[in-house]
């Protein structure tokens, strides 16, 4: 049986002295009240009212049990306003990680609303894109971008990373625009490796349901995302990025998105943390970057 239920509704006749009027307050059925108390009486094992048809009396155990129902009740009831209010106004610090340039242009620029929302979470953002040991290293979540190695940290969805091929204007004057895949034997990109495994990352494209992976040579290859879209805006190759890491270079001219006939594989985006039991913090912290990602078009294709 439900014992909050039945304290709740012991000490709510007790209070009436009537089971008709506790039954009319509660906007119950008299005879479900009647039920919960017995149902009560029989879990304790003792007699809590004595009943007449006229009137109700608590007994001796009942008297008793009625002051600990009144203290127990009045504790959860406390309980619960504090934790409600804990929800509208969370306070604390959380730690979270993330890439350099999903930072700069996701995280960054959004990070007033955040802080408008809730004025008392202070948010330590770790620059790292990179494995890490989120229990020994205090962190509270990771930001992901990417297909997710086996682990035994929790991975919440919270979007669709749109990628896109791109290269500066004065680079497209010299080399002439690909307009196909295999236009690109005749390009040369910046390149991006792996700093974990040195494996340069291909051009992909998706065709007719086959996603189709292109090598392309060059003259440079980086493993960071911001010199990585620096190099072509400077007119040192093409490149394949996740779009939001290149929008602002688009919209000023400084880049020039190409095969627009052809689609880009998107890239899945995740929050990863080690439990399911999350803080008042980091929970609001994972449903407001759940919304900002579905409010992205880049981060939501």
């Amino acid at each position: 049986m439900d014992i909050l239920q039945g304290m709740a509704v012991f000490k709510r006749v007790v209070d009436a002295s009537s089971f008709s009027k506790a039954a009319d307050s509660l906007e119950m059925p008299r005879a479900s009240v009647s039920t919960l108390v017995q149902n009560l009486e029989s879990h304790l094992g003792v007699r809590l009212l004595n009943r007449t048809t006229r009137s109700v009396q608590v007994t001796e155990d009942g008297a008793l049990y009625y002051e600990y129902c009144s203290r127990i009740l009045a504790e959860v009831s406390d309980a619960e306003s504090a934790l409600s209010n804990k929800r509208l106004n969370p306070r604390g610090t959380i730690r979270v990680d993330t890439s350099a340039t999903f930072a700069a242009n996701v995280l960054l620029p959004a990070m007033p609303d955040f802080n408008a929302r809730y004025p008392e979470i202070t948010v330590k953002l770790g620059l790292a894109d990179r494995n890490v040991d989120l229990v020994q290293e205090g962190v509270d979540c990771v930001i992901r971008i990417g297909v997710l190695d086996d682990s035994n940290l929790v991975a919440r969805p919270i979007g669709s990373v749109r990628t896109t091929i791109c290269a500066a204007p004065a680079y497209l004057e010299q080399m002439g625009e690909p307009t196909t895949p295999d236009d690109l034997d005749r390009h040369r990109a910046v390149n991006y490796f792996s700093a974990r495994t040195g494996r340069v990352y291909p051009f992909e494209f998706e065709v007719d349901g086959t996603r189709i992976r292109k090598t392309v040579n060059g003259i440079i290859a980086v493993n960071e995302g911001l010199v990585y879209v620096m190099s072509a805006t400077a007119g040192m190759g093409i490149i394949q990025v996740p779009r939001f890491m290149v929008a602002k270079a688009i919209e000023a001219g400084a880049l020039r998105e190409l095969f627009s006939a052809y689609q880009c594989p998107s890239l899945p985006l995740s929050l990863l943390y080690p439990h399911r039991r999350l803080s008042m913090c980091v929970r609001v912290f994972s449903e407001w970057i759940h919304e900002l990602a579905q409010n992205n078009p880049d981060l939501n294709g």
